[in-house]
């Protein structure tokens, strides 16, 4: 009998686009900012899912549209075995208890006419006053929970009654993470969580989360640009460009041996602390500019900037392949079946032509047989 444990949180073909209006009084939509454009991935209890890419590359807003602060456009986003697309808003609240974010900016995210004492309460009261919790709390159990949370996170309980203009940007990070940890979340959301902090205290956040899953058993998705934090923290590693993860693996596979061409370019770009090592290494520059999300895409979302580039690649998006247990990239070269090096334009053309002739044909037949 396998002893694998099944997936918190597994995600299915994940699409978010936003409408873009032509604007004006007679506004009409005229197409859409493609922000994710159909990602899949799982995430086992306990582990940390490191997400690394470029600004823009959907990766906020992945976790948003995972915690159903935007309804996805397409997709599945099953934690627990219940898929939170399809619930209604009664259920989605009871469901939101187990997932809980910690946002970017601790200056933004917390209400400045609040004291630390009702930022942290306000879940907790909220859930209580609609019967959600196991047991109804009383005020003062209430107010036994603030304070141990906040000695949980590092922070002094004399200071519930201050508000957050009083603290340090690592502090109000920890008030921020107290709030997220107060309706005992099984998962945690972190989008960039230190970017906005100096690098000691980012090292101080990040040795907290990893104490609190630690003592909790908490699983977490990490964003991050920085990918000594991301390496740092994570357990597996999913890069994202363009809307579209093109590898994911373990941690040490991934900076190990890195398959994409663009996660090749990313790591080649950090920063060694070794003058030796970072002289000597090779670096990628990538050439030209990541293409605009509200434009369909042919062929393969990295393509044009890829340095190494097919005739294939132009025309057919990349299936993700699976090159080891442990790591799955899409990237045609690393399709087993064949050679895309030995094909010209001419041939990747005409079987891309026939492949949407081919699309489009079912879509008309799928329309007629729901008429």
């Amino acid at each position: 009998m396998s002893d694998k444990k099944e997936p918190l949180l597994v995600v299915k073909d994940l699409k978010q686009h936003f409408p873009v209006s032509s604007g004006g009084v007679f506004s009409r939509v005229k197409g859409a900012i493609r922000a994710v454009d159909g990602i899949s991935f799982e995430v086992n209890p306990g582990e940390t899912l490191g997400i690394v890419g470029e600004s823009g590359c959907g990766k906020s807003t992945t976790v948003r549209s995972i915690a159903q602060l935007y309804r996805p456009t397409a997709g599945e986003v099953i934690f627990d075995g219940v898929d939170l697309c399809k619930l209604p808003e009664k259920e989605l609240v009871k469901a939101r208890q187990q997932i809980q974010m910690i946002f970017q900016d601790p200056y933004a995210s917390l209400d400045p006419r609040m004291t630390v004492r009702t930022i942290i309460a306000e879940p907790i009261e909220i859930f209580n006053k609609r019967g959600l919790l196991e047991t109804k709390l009383t005020s003062l159990e209430i107010e036994d929970q603030v304070e141990k949370l906040m000695e949980r996170v590092g922070l002094n309980k004399a200071f519930k009654n201050r508000y957050p203009h009083e603290f340090s940007g690592g502090q109000r990070q920890r008030i921020g993470i107290a709030r997220a940890l107060a309706l005992n979340p099984k998962i945690i959301l972190a989008d960039e969580p230190v970017s906005a902090l100096d690098v000691s205290i980012q090292a101080q956040i990040l040795n907290l989360l990893n104490d609190l899953q630690e003592e909790l058993g908490l699983t977490y998705i990490f964003i991050a640009h920085d990918l000594a934090v991301i390496q740092h923290i994570s357990t597996r590693v999913a890069v994202m460009y363009l809307g579209k993860i093109v590898e994911l693996a373990d941690k040490k596979e991934l900076y190990d041996n890195p398959a994409h061409p663009y996660t090749q370019a990313l790591l080649s770009a950090a920063p060694i602390p070794d003058p030796v090592i970072e002289k000597e290494r090779q670096r990628i520059i990538l050439t030209g500019d990541v293409p605009s999300p509200d434009k369909k895409q042919r062929g393969c979302y990295f393509q044009a900037r890829c340095p190494k580039r097919m005739p294939w690649c132009t025309c057919h998006v990349p299936p993700t392949f699976e090159i080891s247990e442990k790591q799955k990239v899409a990237c045609w070269l690393y399709d087993e079946n064949k050679d895309y090096s030995k094909v010209s334009m001419e041939e990747a053309e005409v079987d891309a032509k026939s492949n949407e002739a081919k699309a489009a044909a079912d879509a008309l037949g799928q329309k007629k047989k729901s008429k």
